[in-house]
Protein backbone atom coordinates (compact mmCIF):
# COMPACT_ATOMS: atom_id res chain seq x y z
CA UNK A 1 0.00 0.00 0.00
CA UNK A 2 2.85 2.23 0.69
CA UNK A 3 4.80 4.17 -2.30
CA UNK A 4 8.27 5.11 -2.71
CA UNK A 5 8.66 8.97 -3.12
CA UNK A 6 10.06 9.58 -6.80
CA UNK A 7 13.83 10.94 -5.91
CA UNK A 8 14.75 11.63 -9.75
CA UNK A 9 14.93 15.80 -8.56
CA UNK A 10 18.64 15.01 -7.99
CA UNK A 11 20.73 15.37 -4.61
CA UNK A 12 19.26 16.71 -1.79
CA UNK A 13 21.37 20.10 -0.80
CA UNK A 14 21.35 21.71 2.53
CA UNK A 15 19.85 25.11 3.34
CA UNK A 16 22.85 27.48 4.02
CA UNK A 17 20.83 28.71 7.16
CA UNK A 18 21.95 27.17 10.93
CA UNK A 19 20.13 24.51 12.56
CA UNK A 20 19.69 25.17 16.29
CA UNK A 21 20.80 21.24 16.80
CA UNK A 22 19.62 21.20 20.81
CA UNK A 23 16.06 22.32 19.59
CA UNK A 24 16.08 20.09 16.84
CA UNK A 25 17.45 16.83 18.65
CA UNK A 26 14.49 17.39 21.60
CA UNK A 27 11.73 17.51 18.41
CA UNK A 28 13.71 14.57 17.06
CA UNK A 29 12.75 12.60 20.44
CA UNK A 30 9.74 13.63 20.80
CA UNK A 31 8.59 13.05 17.73
CA UNK A 32 10.02 9.45 18.35
CA UNK A 33 8.04 9.15 21.19
CA UNK A 34 4.68 9.50 19.58
CA UNK A 35 5.61 6.59 16.94
CA UNK A 36 6.72 4.63 19.36
CA UNK A 37 3.55 4.76 21.65
CA UNK A 38 1.32 4.82 18.60
CA UNK A 39 2.41 1.55 18.10
CA UNK A 40 2.28 0.41 21.04
CA UNK A 41 -1.28 1.24 21.41
CA UNK A 42 -2.11 0.07 18.14
CA UNK A 43 -2.47 3.11 16.23
CA UNK A 44 -0.34 2.45 13.12
CA UNK A 45 -0.84 0.30 9.92
CA UNK A 46 2.16 -1.56 8.67
CA UNK A 47 5.00 0.77 7.14
CA UNK A 48 1.93 3.43 6.08
CA UNK A 49 0.94 6.06 8.20
CA UNK A 50 3.40 9.61 9.07
CA UNK A 51 3.66 12.08 11.62
CA UNK A 52 5.67 15.10 10.88
CA UNK A 53 6.75 17.92 12.53
CA UNK A 54 8.36 21.29 11.08
CA UNK A 55 12.08 21.89 12.14
CA UNK A 56 12.36 24.18 15.21
CA UNK A 57 12.94 27.70 13.96
CA UNK A 58 12.48 27.05 10.05
CA UNK A 59 9.41 27.38 8.04
CA UNK A 60 10.66 25.35 5.03
CA UNK A 61 11.87 22.00 6.61
CA UNK A 62 10.18 18.99 8.29
CA UNK A 63 10.77 15.98 10.42
CA UNK A 64 8.91 12.68 9.15
CA UNK A 65 9.42 9.19 9.18
CA UNK A 66 11.32 7.37 6.35
CA UNK A 67 9.56 5.03 4.20
CA UNK A 68 9.82 1.02 5.05
CA UNK A 69 10.13 1.54 9.03
CA UNK A 70 7.36 0.59 11.16
CA UNK A 71 6.09 2.90 13.86
CA UNK A 72 7.89 0.20 16.57
CA UNK A 73 11.08 0.77 14.82
CA UNK A 74 11.36 4.77 14.62
CA UNK A 75 14.01 6.04 16.49
CA UNK A 76 14.80 9.64 16.61
CA UNK A 77 18.06 9.34 14.51
CA UNK A 78 16.01 7.80 11.49
CA UNK A 79 13.29 10.84 11.29
CA UNK A 80 14.30 12.65 7.78
CA UNK A 81 14.63 16.13 7.68
CA UNK A 82 13.19 17.35 4.08
CA UNK A 83 12.25 20.57 2.71
CA UNK A 84 8.82 21.10 0.85
CA UNK A 85 10.42 20.36 -2.51
CA UNK A 86 10.97 16.78 -1.81
CA UNK A 87 14.82 16.66 -0.83
CA UNK A 88 15.90 14.75 1.88
CA UNK A 89 18.43 17.96 3.67
CA UNK A 90 19.18 15.16 6.47
CA UNK A 91 18.71 11.72 7.59
CA UNK A 92 19.35 8.14 5.20
CA UNK A 93 16.45 7.17 3.06
CA UNK A 94 13.15 8.80 1.67
CA UNK A 95 9.45 9.55 2.58
CA UNK A 96 6.88 7.30 1.89
CA UNK A 97 5.25 9.34 -1.13
CA UNK A 98 1.85 9.94 0.28
CA UNK A 99 3.95 11.12 3.38
CA UNK A 100 5.66 13.49 1.73
CA UNK A 101 2.60 14.86 -0.51
CA UNK A 102 0.40 15.48 2.04
CA UNK A 103 2.63 16.61 4.63
CA UNK A 104 4.35 18.85 2.71
CA UNK A 105 1.72 20.78 1.47
CA UNK A 106 0.14 20.81 4.63
CA UNK A 107 3.31 22.34 6.50
CA UNK A 108 3.73 24.70 3.66
CA UNK A 109 0.07 25.82 3.77
CA UNK A 110 -1.11 26.07 7.49
CA UNK A 111 2.13 27.22 9.16
CA UNK A 112 0.30 27.01 12.46
CA UNK A 113 0.27 23.19 11.94
CA UNK A 114 3.64 22.72 13.63
CA UNK A 115 3.15 19.24 13.68
CA UNK A 116 0.61 16.76 11.55
CA UNK A 117 0.20 13.16 12.62
CA UNK A 118 -1.75 11.44 10.15
CA UNK A 119 -2.83 7.30 10.87
CA UNK A 120 -5.63 4.96 10.08
CA UNK A 121 -5.94 4.24 13.79
CA UNK A 122 -8.88 1.85 14.03
CA UNK A 123 -11.83 3.47 15.70
CA UNK A 124 -11.31 7.04 14.16
CA UNK A 125 -11.26 5.34 10.83
CA UNK A 126 -14.26 3.49 11.38
CA UNK A 127 -16.08 6.52 11.91
CA UNK A 128 -14.84 7.94 8.71
CA UNK A 129 -15.99 5.13 7.04
CA UNK A 130 -20.07 6.03 8.02
CA UNK A 131 -22.33 8.38 6.30
CA UNK A 132 -22.73 11.64 7.75
CA UNK A 133 -20.68 13.73 10.73
CA UNK A 134 -17.88 10.72 11.84
CA UNK A 135 -17.99 12.39 15.66
CA UNK A 136 -21.20 12.21 17.74
CA UNK A 137 -21.24 15.42 21.09
CA UNK A 138 -22.36 12.39 23.38
CA UNK A 139 -19.01 11.82 25.29
CA UNK A 140 -17.20 13.62 27.49
CA UNK A 141 -13.80 13.12 25.67
CA UNK A 142 -15.17 13.69 22.65
CA UNK A 143 -16.15 17.70 23.49
CA UNK A 144 -12.40 18.43 23.33
CA UNK A 145 -12.71 18.97 19.67
CA UNK A 146 -16.19 20.48 19.67
CA UNK A 147 -16.09 22.67 16.78
CA UNK A 148 -12.52 21.54 16.02
CA UNK A 149 -13.19 19.10 13.33
CA UNK A 150 -13.63 18.97 9.77
CA UNK A 151 -15.16 16.75 7.05
CA UNK A 152 -13.33 15.15 4.03
CA UNK A 153 -15.99 13.85 1.80
CA UNK A 154 -14.38 13.90 -1.37
CA UNK A 155 -11.69 10.60 -1.45
CA UNK A 156 -9.54 10.72 -4.47
CA UNK A 157 -7.15 7.37 -3.99
CA UNK A 158 -3.28 7.67 -2.84
CA UNK A 159 -2.23 11.00 -2.24
CA UNK A 160 0.71 10.99 -4.79
CA UNK A 161 0.81 14.53 -6.52
CA UNK A 162 0.81 17.66 -4.93
CA UNK A 163 -2.88 18.59 -6.41
CA UNK A 164 -4.32 15.99 -4.23
CA UNK A 165 -2.13 17.63 -1.13
CA UNK A 166 -3.39 20.90 -1.44
CA UNK A 167 -6.90 19.24 -1.50
CA UNK A 168 -6.15 17.84 2.05
CA UNK A 169 -4.85 20.85 2.93
CA UNK A 170 -7.61 22.80 2.07
CA UNK A 171 -10.06 20.28 3.14
CA UNK A 172 -8.34 20.82 6.76
CA UNK A 173 -9.46 24.86 7.01
CA UNK A 174 -9.45 26.48 10.17
CA UNK A 175 -9.55 23.05 11.78
CA UNK A 176 -7.15 20.89 13.87
CA UNK A 177 -8.62 17.46 13.17
CA UNK A 178 -9.92 16.29 9.71
CA UNK A 179 -12.13 13.13 9.60
CA UNK A 180 -10.43 12.12 5.84
CA UNK A 181 -13.83 9.97 4.26
CA UNK A 182 -12.79 6.50 3.20
CA UNK A 183 -9.56 7.05 4.27
CA UNK A 184 -8.00 8.07 7.88
CA UNK A 185 -8.05 10.91 9.84
CA UNK A 186 -5.09 14.04 9.83
CA UNK A 187 -4.11 16.16 13.31
CA UNK A 188 -2.77 18.69 13.75
CA UNK A 189 -1.24 21.04 16.42
CA UNK A 190 0.88 24.15 17.41
CA UNK A 191 3.54 21.69 19.14
CA UNK A 192 4.10 17.90 18.87
CA UNK A 193 2.92 17.29 22.38
CA UNK A 194 -0.70 18.70 21.54
CA UNK A 195 -0.74 17.04 18.32
CA UNK A 196 -0.16 13.80 20.64
CA UNK A 197 -2.78 14.62 22.74
CA UNK A 198 -5.09 15.09 20.38
CA UNK A 199 -4.25 12.59 18.42
CA UNK A 200 -4.60 10.06 21.77
CA UNK A 201 -7.85 11.42 22.99
CA UNK A 202 -9.49 10.94 19.23
CA UNK A 203 -9.00 7.95 18.99
CA UNK A 204 -10.40 7.44 22.68
CA UNK A 205 -13.34 9.27 22.40
CA UNK A 206 -13.73 7.03 18.60
CA UNK A 207 -13.51 4.18 20.48
CA UNK A 208 -16.11 4.92 23.09
CA UNK A 209 -18.63 6.03 20.19
CA UNK A 210 -18.14 2.81 18.01
CA UNK A 211 -18.79 0.87 21.73
CA UNK A 212 -21.57 2.64 23.03
CA UNK A 213 -23.25 1.82 19.19
CA UNK A 214 -22.67 -1.35 19.32
CA UNK A 215 -25.11 -1.83 21.85
CA UNK A 216 -28.25 -0.33 19.26
CA UNK A 217 -29.24 2.21 21.37
CA UNK A 218 -29.60 5.47 20.23
CA UNK A 219 -26.82 7.98 21.93
CA UNK A 220 -28.18 11.26 24.00
CA UNK A 221 -26.05 14.29 22.48
CA UNK A 222 -25.01 16.97 25.22
CA UNK A 223 -26.89 20.12 24.83
CA UNK A 224 -24.76 22.57 22.34
CA UNK A 225 -24.25 25.10 25.72
CA UNK A 226 -23.30 22.70 27.92
CA UNK A 227 -20.90 20.66 24.99
CA UNK A 228 -19.67 24.18 24.49
CA UNK A 229 -18.96 25.26 28.43
CA UNK A 230 -17.00 21.70 28.56
CA UNK A 231 -14.78 22.20 25.50
CA UNK A 232 -13.51 25.79 27.13
CA UNK A 233 -13.13 23.97 30.38
CA UNK A 234 -10.98 21.24 28.47
CA UNK A 235 -9.28 23.70 26.46
CA UNK A 236 -8.51 25.99 29.33
CA UNK A 237 -4.32 24.36 30.08
CA UNK A 238 -4.44 21.93 27.66
CA UNK A 239 -1.37 23.29 26.32
CA UNK A 240 0.66 22.29 29.81
CA UNK A 241 -2.03 18.96 30.11
CA UNK A 242 -0.45 17.88 26.71
CA UNK A 243 2.92 18.48 27.42
CA UNK A 244 3.23 16.22 30.33
CA UNK A 245 0.94 13.37 28.71
CA UNK A 246 3.90 13.89 26.16
CA UNK A 247 6.22 13.40 28.86
CA UNK A 248 4.46 10.62 30.47
CA UNK A 249 4.64 8.77 27.35
CA UNK A 250 8.92 9.50 27.51
CA UNK A 251 9.20 8.06 31.14
CA UNK A 252 7.09 4.64 30.20
CA UNK A 253 9.63 4.47 26.91
CA UNK A 254 12.79 4.88 28.61
CA UNK A 255 12.09 1.71 30.89
CA UNK A 256 10.23 -0.52 28.26
CA UNK A 257 11.95 1.45 24.65
CA UNK A 258 14.97 3.31 25.66
CA UNK A 259 16.48 2.57 22.26
CA UNK A 260 13.68 4.94 21.12
CA UNK A 261 16.37 7.76 21.11
CA UNK A 262 19.14 6.77 19.74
Amino acid sequence: MAHALDTSRGPAILRNAVLDTEALRQARVDLAACFRMASRLGMHEGICNHLSAMVPGRDDLFLVNPYGLAFSEVTASSLLVCDFEGNVVAGDGQPEATAFYIHARLHKRHPRAQAAFHTHMPNATALAMLEGPPLAWAGQTALKFYGRTAVDEDYNGLALDAREGDRIAAAMGDADIVFMKNHGVMVVGPSIAEAWDDLYYLERAAEAQRLALSTGRPLKPVPPDVAQHTYAQMRDGDAESARLHLESVKRILARHEPDYLD
